[in-house]
């Protein structure tokens, strides 16, 4: 065994390769040599292939179409769809898209079944007889050659032997029925390698015949992988045409049945979420949609709501309301009565500005003015950095401080005072740029948050001073034409309404006589004297002015015991109310101071 094995490590030492050995070499040229070497790597490309590309089909190997078909996930795919839109209307958008996407579905899973059945007859078929029939039938050839040149030799060496045994025995004299025996083991040796020699040419021949016939088909077993290709390539022309053809087709239909989306998308990108500028070009505007809209809303319905932009609106009215401003802001009369959801679509579009209103570029401008202690230097520079603003910002703050101005006056019904208005708004008027790197921005943020709230406070307070003159809030003529108590000025209120009478002192009831609180009053005047809803946002000029002598002596209060105790109960519900901010604020003042005690000096 051992005599064997170091035999044949000195038969692969003496070989140029694995495919290259001394039995079969002496009978080979270089050229079918270097054929013979491509022998065992082309039986495993041919195998490992065929296997990985088996696992690739889906569909049931060797079955007929409709079989194959049935089992693609595609087709279960399309089964299921048709099952889902036999369900739905078969007018809807989506009965439709769901019929057609089945039938392409199973367009698409026949296509794939054709590629199968077609890659089993041409590809993998063809492979699998040359890894499993053609090339092995040449290897063992080879390894029968082998051994035969190997036995050939052997015996050959026997033969040798015998010749050299039979001389030296006649030499020596030895017996007559010695030497016939030697003799005779000499002829049938030469007789066995007679026999041996034929088998060995015989079987040369049929592994020369065996690699000229591989060497002149290496061309057409080339072509399984380019033909592998082509077949891919027609499959995924023939899927792309089709989903093209249904896709065009699909939306189509869609377009003609449902365009109202298409329709929508298009004016909501020009109004919320774009720059300011670009708005107002856009549309040709001087105040931006959102913000007259919203504006002229309130002004008709809302400005006695209490907690107006404190008090949040449902999700799916502000999104509608949002939607409509940006398609049809003519048709907006329906979120009259829901001043909160219409406050937040104005908080909603100054907090989606790509840059706040009150710019980036002033923030510092802005901050500095803020931290500045005495009130009439604040204001200077508060009316200095207002000049520096661009004009189409300037526009939009001036006519939103008047507004709020004009919402801070009845802050005794809606409890919105100019501090309420200026935490609930501020941080969507002006917000810092975002910088990287720095350890105490979101303390920073904190505290420039409530530097704007006494900015936005400020402006509030001082918009006459600010932003003189007066304002009509109508500007773009799109809604009802305004009533006068939608202009502010400089002017009281007195003088700026004429038609509405001042009470005097002798029109206004003793208290003796004719006791009736605030509330009673109020309530009266909402039984008797509420105005219909308008057709669309404005603020109705009869209703107010019906309404201005009761509404003033609300103001004025009742008298004696009941009106201290109603306004006692009135300033402890705008102290509770305040109350959270006032720690919240002293919270967050010390938070900050104690991070930046802690930086590096």
């Amino acid at each position: 065994m051992m005599k064997r094995q170091l035999h044949r490590m000195r038969q692969l030492a003496h070989t140029g390769s694995l495919g290259r050995t001394p039995e079969t070499a002496e009978f080979l040229g270089e050229d079918l040599q270097q054929v013979e070497q491509r022998l065992e790597p082309a039986k495993r490309a041919a195998h490992n292939v065929h296997k990985r590309l088996q696992a690739c089909l889906q569909g049931q190997s060797g079955a007929d179409m409709d079989k194959r078909v049935k089992k693609l996930p595609l087709m279960a795919l399309s089964t299921t769809m048709a099952e889902s839109f036999k369900e739905l209307d078969p007018d809807s958008s989506m009965g439709k898209a769901l019929e057609m996407s089945c039938a392409i579905q199973n367009q698409l899973a026949r296509i794939l079944a054709e590629l199968e059945m077609t890659l089993e007859r041409d590809v993998l078929q063809p492979l699998n007889r040359l890894s499993e029939e053609e090339l092995p039938a040449i290897l063992k050839h080879k390894k029968s050659l082998q051994k035969l040149v190997s036995d050939w030799n052997t015996l050959k060496s026997r033969l040798s032997q015998a010749a050299k045994n039979s001389g030296s025995g006649q030499g020596l004299g030895g017996g007559p029925g010695s030497y016939t025996t030697t003799a005779n083991k000499v002829e049938m040796l030469k007789e066995e390698e007679e026999e041996l020699k034929r088998k060995v040419e015989q079987c040369k021949d049929e592994y020369l015949a065996d690699l000229y016939h591989f060497a002149t088909k290496e061309d057409t077993y080339a072509n399984y992988f380019i033909h592998l290709m082509e077949i891919q390539a027609d499959y995924h022309r023939k899927s792309l045409s089709s989903l093209d053809t249904a896709l065009a087709e699909l939306r189509e239909n869609h377009s003609q049945t449902d365009p109202s989306p298409s329709m929508m998308a298009a004016p909501f990108s020009r109004v919320y979420g774009v720059p300011l500028g670009t708005h107002l070009r856009e549309l040709g505007r001087d105040i931006a949609l959102p913000i007259e809209a919203c504006v002229m809303m309130l002004l008709s319905e809302g400005m006695k709501e209490e907690g107006l932009f404190r008090l949040a609106a449902g999700a799916s009215v502000l999104k509608r309301l949002k939607q409509t401003m940006a398609s049809d802001p003519c048709s907006l009369q329906e979120f009259c009565s829901d001043p909160h959801a219409v406050a937040g679509a104005l908080k909603s579009y100054l907090r989606e500005l790509p840059e706040p209103l009150m710019t980036f570029d002033l923030y510092d401008d802005w901050m500095r003015a803020a931290s500045m202690k005495e009130p009439g230097a604040r204001l200077e520079a508060l009316q200095v950095v207002c000049s520096r603003l661009p004009r189409e910002n300037l526009s939009n703050l001036r006519y939103l401080m008047k507004f709020l101005a004009r919402l801070a006056e009845e802050q005794e019904v809606n409890k919105m005072t100019p501090s309420n208005i200026a935490i609930v708004l501020g941080p969507n008027l002006l917000w810092p740029p975002e910088k990287e790197g720095d350890l105490a921005q979101l303390d920073a943020a904190s505290v420039s948050s409530i530097q704007v709230v006494g900015m936005v406070e400020a402006l509030i307070q001082n918009a006459d001073t600010l932003f003189p003159g007066d304002i009509n809030f109508n500007v773009s003529g799109l809604f009802s034409g305004p009533a006068p108590q939608d202009k502010v000025s400089d002017r009281p209120a007195s003088e700026e309404l004429p038609s509405i009478a001042t009470p005097t002192p002798a029109a206004v009831p003793a208290p003796a006589s004719a006791p009736a609180p605030a509330s009673v009053a109020l309530k009266e005047r909402a039984e008797s004297e509420t105005p219909p809803r308008p057709a669309s946002p404005k603020v109705s000029r009869s209703s107010l002015e019906a309404a201005a002598p009761t509404e003033d002596m609300a103001r004025r209060g009742p008298r004696g015991a009941a009106g201290r105790k109603e306004r006692l109960a009135c300033s402890y519900r705008t102290f509770i109310f305040l109350l959270p901010t006032y720690f919240f604020v002293r919270l967050v003042n010390k938070l900050f101071w104690t991070k930046l005690e802690q930086l590096p000096k």
